[in-house]
């Protein structure tokens, strides 16, 4: 176990890079602490988030970005390249044939800052 000497967490990795400090504890202090090149693309996916998912509740949950609603709908955020979206495993799957330009995990899509993000996508995504 590693322990950051600036906050006092624990993690399996050394030197794992993670944010120090206060969790934050809006959408909207998340988006101000990104870098300024950046706050456009979260801009954009979290109003078509907040267009599609009407009847869910934004929070932060494992320090990213959450629509919820009895249960974690989705979840975005932001990373050196790209933003990550948090749909699950199973809608990953479903959408495998249309996400084949976007890296992706069991659970994850990869969306780079240097391509068109598909916003419409994201929308059908999160439905």
């Amino acid at each position: 176990m590693w322990q950051c000497p600036k906050c006092g967490r624990e993690f399996e990795k050394e030197n794992q890079n993670h944010s120090c400090g206060e969790p934050l504890k809006t959408i909207d202090s998340y988006i101000e602490t990104q870098p300024e090149t950046v706050r456009p693309f979260l801009h954009k996916v979290r109003g078509t988030l907040r267009a599609t998912l009407t009847d869910s509740e934004e929070r932060i949950s494992w320090r990213m970005p959450t629509h919820w609603k009895k249960r974690n709908i989705i979840r975005f955020t932001a990373f050196k390249n790209h933003i990550g979206l948090y749909p699950g495993d199973k809608v990953v799957a479903h959408f495998a044939a249309r996400l084949t330009e976007f890296s992706r995990s069991k659970g994850a899509i990869q969306f780079p800052y240097g391509k068109r993000i598909p916003l419409g996508l994201i929308a059908e995504i999160a439905e």
